[in-house]
Protein backbone atom coordinates (compact mmCIF):
# COMPACT_ATOMS: atom_id res chain seq x y z
CA UNK A 1 0.00 0.00 0.00
CA UNK A 2 1.08 3.31 -0.71
CA UNK A 3 -0.30 6.90 0.57
CA UNK A 4 0.94 10.04 -1.44
CA UNK A 5 0.31 13.24 -0.15
CA UNK A 6 -0.09 16.39 -2.13
CA UNK A 7 0.33 20.15 -1.25
CA UNK A 8 -0.25 22.89 -3.17
CA UNK A 9 1.45 26.30 -2.52
CA UNK A 10 1.06 29.94 -3.68
CA UNK A 11 3.58 32.41 -1.81
CA UNK A 12 3.29 30.57 1.50
CA UNK A 13 7.06 31.08 3.05
CA UNK A 14 5.88 31.82 6.30
CA UNK A 15 3.67 28.97 6.77
CA UNK A 16 5.23 25.85 4.09
CA UNK A 17 7.81 25.07 6.96
CA UNK A 18 5.46 24.17 9.59
CA UNK A 19 3.45 22.40 7.48
CA UNK A 20 6.23 20.07 6.34
CA UNK A 21 7.82 19.82 9.76
CA UNK A 22 4.36 18.39 10.57
CA UNK A 23 3.94 16.15 7.75
CA UNK A 24 7.47 14.74 8.76
CA UNK A 25 6.28 13.81 12.19
CA UNK A 26 3.47 12.32 10.96
CA UNK A 27 5.43 10.53 8.00
CA UNK A 28 7.90 9.26 10.95
CA UNK A 29 4.79 8.27 13.34
CA UNK A 30 3.20 5.98 10.03
CA UNK A 31 6.56 4.08 9.28
CA UNK A 32 6.39 3.40 12.94
CA UNK A 33 2.85 2.13 12.98
CA UNK A 34 2.62 0.60 9.28
CA UNK A 35 5.66 0.09 8.36
CA UNK A 36 3.93 -2.05 4.81
CA UNK A 37 2.48 1.15 3.92
CA UNK A 38 4.87 3.43 1.86
CA UNK A 39 5.05 7.36 1.59
CA UNK A 40 5.65 10.36 -0.49
CA UNK A 41 4.93 14.09 -0.10
CA UNK A 42 4.41 16.10 -3.26
CA UNK A 43 4.45 19.97 -3.00
CA UNK A 44 3.15 22.09 -5.86
CA UNK A 45 5.01 25.47 -6.20
CA UNK A 46 2.09 26.97 -7.94
CA UNK A 47 3.61 30.54 -9.53
CA UNK A 48 5.65 31.53 -6.26
CA UNK A 49 6.94 34.48 -6.10
CA UNK A 50 8.46 34.76 -3.35
CA UNK A 51 10.63 32.18 -1.46
CA UNK A 52 8.74 29.58 -0.64
CA UNK A 53 10.87 27.05 -2.88
CA UNK A 54 13.78 27.79 -0.70
CA UNK A 55 11.82 27.19 2.01
CA UNK A 56 10.52 23.39 0.68
CA UNK A 57 14.26 22.72 -0.67
CA UNK A 58 14.75 22.14 3.17
CA UNK A 59 12.90 19.40 3.31
CA UNK A 60 12.84 15.42 1.54
CA UNK A 61 9.57 16.06 -0.95
CA UNK A 62 9.12 15.90 -4.37
CA UNK A 63 8.47 19.25 -5.99
CA UNK A 64 6.02 20.30 -8.96
CA UNK A 65 7.28 23.84 -10.39
CA UNK A 66 4.04 25.06 -12.33
CA UNK A 67 3.05 28.77 -13.05
CA UNK A 68 0.00 30.06 -11.25
CA UNK A 69 -3.07 28.16 -12.48
CA UNK A 70 -4.74 27.94 -8.91
CA UNK A 71 -5.61 25.44 -6.19
CA UNK A 72 -7.73 22.90 -8.62
CA UNK A 73 -4.94 22.57 -11.28
CA UNK A 74 -2.04 22.64 -8.45
CA UNK A 75 -3.66 19.46 -6.82
CA UNK A 76 -4.50 17.73 -10.30
CA UNK A 77 -1.00 18.10 -11.07
CA UNK A 78 0.23 17.30 -7.58
CA UNK A 79 -1.90 14.15 -8.41
CA UNK A 80 -0.45 13.11 -11.33
CA UNK A 81 2.90 13.35 -10.02
CA UNK A 82 2.11 10.88 -7.30
CA UNK A 83 0.65 8.16 -9.99
CA UNK A 84 4.01 7.77 -11.02
CA UNK A 85 5.15 5.95 -8.56
CA UNK A 86 5.82 2.34 -9.47
CA UNK A 87 4.19 -1.26 -9.12
CA UNK A 88 1.16 0.48 -6.77
CA UNK A 89 -2.63 -0.89 -7.75
CA UNK A 90 -5.04 1.72 -7.77
CA UNK A 91 -6.88 0.40 -4.85
CA UNK A 92 -4.22 0.17 -2.73
CA UNK A 93 -3.14 3.90 -3.37
CA UNK A 94 -4.30 6.78 -1.40
CA UNK A 95 -3.92 10.14 -2.60
CA UNK A 96 -3.74 12.83 1.23
CA UNK A 97 -4.16 16.21 0.70
CA UNK A 98 -3.37 18.99 2.78
CA UNK A 99 -2.51 22.75 2.42
CA UNK A 100 0.61 24.72 2.59
CA UNK A 101 -0.82 26.86 5.48
CA UNK A 102 -2.14 23.78 7.66
CA UNK A 103 -0.62 21.60 9.80
CA UNK A 104 -1.59 18.27 10.30
CA UNK A 105 -1.77 16.40 13.81
CA UNK A 106 0.97 13.26 14.63
CA UNK A 107 -1.05 10.61 13.15
CA UNK A 108 -2.57 12.01 10.17
CA UNK A 109 -1.30 9.45 7.80
CA UNK A 110 -1.98 6.83 10.31
CA UNK A 111 -5.81 8.13 10.09
CA UNK A 112 -5.80 7.84 6.11
CA UNK A 113 -4.10 4.36 5.93
CA UNK A 114 -7.01 3.34 7.91
CA UNK A 115 -9.36 4.87 5.76
CA UNK A 116 -7.54 3.07 2.92
CA UNK A 117 -7.41 -0.31 4.66
CA UNK A 118 -10.91 -0.25 5.52
CA UNK A 119 -12.37 0.19 1.95
CA UNK A 120 -13.39 3.73 2.05
CA UNK A 121 -12.89 5.95 -1.21
CA UNK A 122 -13.10 9.05 0.33
CA UNK A 123 -12.09 10.69 3.55
CA UNK A 124 -13.11 14.02 4.48
CA UNK A 125 -11.64 15.41 7.23
CA UNK A 126 -11.95 18.45 9.98
CA UNK A 127 -10.36 21.53 10.09
CA UNK A 128 -9.65 24.22 12.75
CA UNK A 129 -8.40 27.86 12.69
CA UNK A 130 -5.24 28.25 14.35
CA UNK A 131 -5.86 30.67 17.51
CA UNK A 132 -2.48 32.49 17.61
CA UNK A 133 -3.91 33.76 14.22
CA UNK A 134 -7.23 34.77 15.49
CA UNK A 135 -8.26 37.78 17.61
CA UNK A 136 -9.48 36.68 21.15
CA UNK A 137 -13.24 38.07 20.28
CA UNK A 138 -13.28 35.95 17.51
CA UNK A 139 -11.80 33.10 18.62
CA UNK A 140 -14.34 33.29 21.46
CA UNK A 141 -16.99 33.14 18.43
CA UNK A 142 -15.36 30.47 16.83
CA UNK A 143 -15.53 28.20 19.67
CA UNK A 144 -18.94 29.39 20.77
CA UNK A 145 -20.14 27.78 17.34
CA UNK A 146 -17.75 24.63 17.43
CA UNK A 147 -18.65 23.35 20.81
CA UNK A 148 -16.39 20.00 21.59
CA UNK A 149 -17.91 17.24 19.71
CA UNK A 150 -20.02 19.13 17.46
CA UNK A 151 -19.58 17.86 13.97
CA UNK A 152 -17.90 20.84 11.52
CA UNK A 153 -19.85 19.64 8.59
CA UNK A 154 -17.72 21.18 6.11
CA UNK A 155 -15.35 19.83 3.63
CA UNK A 156 -11.71 21.12 2.84
CA UNK A 157 -8.75 20.50 0.80
CA UNK A 158 -6.85 20.78 3.69
CA UNK A 159 -7.80 17.48 4.98
CA UNK A 160 -9.04 14.91 2.62
CA UNK A 161 -8.25 11.61 1.32
CA UNK A 162 -9.33 9.85 -1.44
CA UNK A 163 -8.22 6.49 -3.16
CA UNK A 164 -6.67 6.68 -6.57
CA UNK A 165 -8.62 4.67 -8.45
CA UNK A 166 -12.07 6.49 -7.47
CA UNK A 167 -10.08 9.85 -8.00
CA UNK A 168 -9.78 8.84 -11.17
CA UNK A 169 -13.08 7.08 -11.82
CA UNK A 170 -14.70 11.04 -10.67
CA UNK A 171 -12.35 12.93 -13.39
CA UNK A 172 -10.30 14.20 -10.45
CA UNK A 173 -10.11 17.95 -9.07
CA UNK A 174 -11.29 20.35 -11.29
CA UNK A 175 -9.55 23.02 -12.89
CA UNK A 176 -11.36 25.54 -10.71
CA UNK A 177 -9.73 28.28 -8.41
CA UNK A 178 -11.74 26.96 -5.39
CA UNK A 179 -14.12 25.12 -4.05
CA UNK A 180 -12.50 21.80 -6.36
CA UNK A 181 -12.88 19.56 -3.09
CA UNK A 182 -16.06 20.26 -2.64
CA UNK A 183 -16.77 19.68 -6.00
CA UNK A 184 -15.14 16.17 -6.07
CA UNK A 185 -17.14 14.67 -2.61
CA UNK A 186 -20.14 16.06 -4.20
CA UNK A 187 -19.67 14.01 -7.58
CA UNK A 188 -18.54 10.94 -4.97
CA UNK A 189 -21.80 10.80 -2.90
CA UNK A 190 -23.72 11.59 -6.02
CA UNK A 191 -22.10 8.24 -7.28
CA UNK A 192 -22.86 6.12 -4.10
CA UNK A 193 -19.37 5.81 -3.31
CA UNK A 194 -17.91 5.40 -0.11
CA UNK A 195 -17.32 8.35 1.29
CA UNK A 196 -16.37 8.48 5.16
CA UNK A 197 -16.57 11.83 7.34
CA UNK A 198 -14.53 12.12 10.55
CA UNK A 199 -14.37 15.22 13.31
CA UNK A 200 -11.27 12.93 14.66
CA UNK A 201 -7.65 14.62 14.44
CA UNK A 202 -8.43 17.71 12.86
CA UNK A 203 -6.17 19.68 10.48
CA UNK A 204 -4.51 23.40 12.30
CA UNK A 205 -4.82 25.79 9.49
CA UNK A 206 -4.32 29.64 9.06
CA UNK A 207 -7.25 31.26 10.68
CA UNK A 208 -6.34 34.89 8.48
CA UNK A 209 -8.53 36.32 6.41
CA UNK A 210 -6.88 37.50 3.49
CA UNK A 211 -6.79 33.65 1.67
CA UNK A 212 -4.92 32.44 -1.24
CA UNK A 213 -8.35 32.30 -3.16
CA UNK A 214 -11.48 34.51 -3.25
CA UNK A 215 -14.39 32.38 -1.71
CA UNK A 216 -11.81 30.06 0.00
CA UNK A 217 -11.84 29.03 4.48
CA UNK A 218 -10.35 32.94 5.41
CA UNK A 219 -12.94 34.48 3.75
CA UNK A 220 -15.56 32.15 5.35
CA UNK A 221 -13.53 33.12 8.98
CA UNK A 222 -13.84 36.78 7.73
CA UNK A 223 -17.44 36.34 7.22
CA UNK A 224 -18.79 34.35 9.73
CA UNK A 225 -16.68 35.86 12.49
CA UNK A 226 -14.79 38.91 11.89
CA UNK A 227 -15.96 41.63 14.34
Amino acid sequence: MRIDVVVPAHDEQDRIGACLAALDVAVARLAEARPDVSVGVTVVLDGCTDDTAAVVDRHRVQVVVTDHVGVGRARSLGVANALTAPDTLLTEHWLAHTDADSRVDPDWLVQQARALVEDAHVLVGAVVPDPADLAPEVLVRWRTAHPPGAALGHVHGANLGVRADAYLALGGFDPVPEHEDVRLVERARALGLRVRATTDLPVVTSGRFAGRTPGGYAEHLRQTYAP
